[in-house]
């Protein structure tokens, strides 16, 4: 009975949980990590491979075209200019950003908490007029007696004067909620929690070769003395105030009443100290999914393999990324009817683009075939169309091509006029030419 009790008991809390997300139950727990660095979002960003990986990221994704398309009746799509959604998402979200600024702020939320907000903000219509980043830190999301999803969020004076330690309760319609990789399908998990100890090793390796040239970029060591020493707290700060710190590296030091200095750490290079520092890049740059020649490392890209990683890190990062920005968007933004005849759309093609030659090459094949026309080609170039009068729109093949049924019918013809042709029996060698080929007697 109590295993029947226990599965009754979880099904009726699946039914009507009334806790909070599984997702957003994950915490820090006071951010520490093994390497002993506390490790949070902001310590992470110290971190240049953290820094670098997170704004390359976000400017990729804020610097993207986001367009605003509906259906047309014959099947394409057309910029829905005149829907307000479209000034919104390609110009300003708000009265405070642009939609650049907008977009970087929630990538930038996305890849240190794993999910990013933003408040919705809507006329007495129902119209969307605005759209306010919401910080992820101060963000819960929790369920009601019945199940239903609900947001709260911790107001500061950062944000209203007049609201003071206030809990403001959103609902889903008011918010539009971006989550990155969780395990509930809810709420993203932070990559920085779940690689804090990576991260945190980075940290300590950073500190460690900052104390180590503050110290005079020399192995700590022991002071020898063939006597006593009355007060070796004052040799010990006379020496360090002598030749400690980067400003006195190097100094020749001289030792009085016999004493004798004897290192007794190993230096950074039989520590591999370097290549640790490098292996934590790399950890990081693994974590976001950026190739390592972005962050500045070089080492295994060359001129041949570099614009095949760099397509690479379009495919296999940005898409991803441009998925669920599209997706967020389309659920929280746009109505039931909306949803069947608008949509949202980042352009990657520019960042797909090959160089000048390969580009050129592909247009004059696509142009050539018929499935390109020269205005197709200077939209893609973004260069001026060519009046539809002068041929700018118009859909060319090569005329040495024809189809295969067409081909077949020219043979067949000719075999047949072959066949209707009287047989030669050798007479008519000796008739004029002109009679040979109209087959006279």
């Amino acid at each position: 009975m109590g295993l029947f009790n226990s599965i009754s008991s979880i099904f009726r809390g699946r039914d009507a949980p009334t806790d909070r997300t599984s997702g957003s139950a994950y915490s820090f727990f006071m951010g520490g990590s093994t390497s002993g660095k506390r490790v949070n979002e902001r310590t992470a960003m110290q971190m240049t491979a953290v820094y670098s990986c997170v704004r390359i990221l976000s400017e990729a994704v804020a610097g993207l075209p986001l367009q605003f398309y509906r259906y047309t009746a014959d099947g394409g799509k057309e910029k829905a200019v005149d829907h307000p959604l479209y000034f919104l998402l390609h110009d300003e979200p708000n009265p405070e950003m642009t939609s650049f600024v907008f977009r970087e702020t929630l990538m930038t939320h996305l890849l240190l908490w794993g999910n990013a907000y933003s408040q919705i903000i809507r006329n007495a219509r129902g119209e969307i007029i605005a759209l306010y980043p919401l910080m992820p830190d101060r963000m819960t999301v929790n369920r009601d007696g019945d199940g239903q999803l609900y947001y709260e969020y911790n107001m500061s004076t950062d944000d209203a004067h007049t609201l003071k330690g206030a809990t403001v309760r959103l609902q889903p319609h008011d918010v539009l909620h971006i989550p990155g990789l969780g395990f509930d399908g809810l709420v993203g998990y932070s990559p920085i929690a779940m690689a804090k100890n990576a991260i945190g090793m980075a940290i300590a390796c950073e500190e460690y070769g900052a104390k180590f040239f503050a110290n005079g970029a020399a192995p700590s060591g022991v002071l020898e003395h063939p006597g006593t020493i009355k007060d070796p707290s004052r040799v010990r700060e006379s020496w360090q105030s002598t030749f400690g710190g980067s400003v006195n590296a190097n100094k020749v030091a001289v030792l009085e009443e016999g004493m004798k200095y004897t290192p007794i750490s190993i230096s950074p290079n039989e520590a591999q100290f370097l290549e640790t520092r490098k292996f934590q890049i790399d950890e990081i740059a693994r974590i976001f999914r950026v190739p390592p020649h972005m962050v500045g490392d070089l080492e295994k890209s060359s001129f041949s393999n570099i614009e095949q990683q760099s397509l690479e890190f379009v495919k296999y990062t940005l898409d991803p990324w441009v998925a669920r920005w599209e997706q967020a968007m389309v659920r929280a933004l746009l109505t039931p009817e909306e949803k069947k005849t608008y949509f949202f759309k980042f352009n990657v093609d520019g960042l797909l683009r090959g160089d000048y030659q390969s580009r050129m090459n592909g247009y004059a094949t696509a142009r050539q075939n018929g499935w390109m026309s020269a205005n197709d080609i200077r939209e893609l170039e973004n260069l001026d169309r060519i009046p539809e009068e002068a041929g700018g729109d118009l859909y060319l093949i090569n005329g040495n091509m024809t189809k295969l049924e067409d081909a077949g019918i020219f043979a067949a013809g000719a075999s047949e006029s072959t066949a209707s042709e009287p047989e030669d029996t050798g007479q008519s060698r000796d008739k004029p030419p002109e009679q040979r080929k109209r087959g006279y007697s």
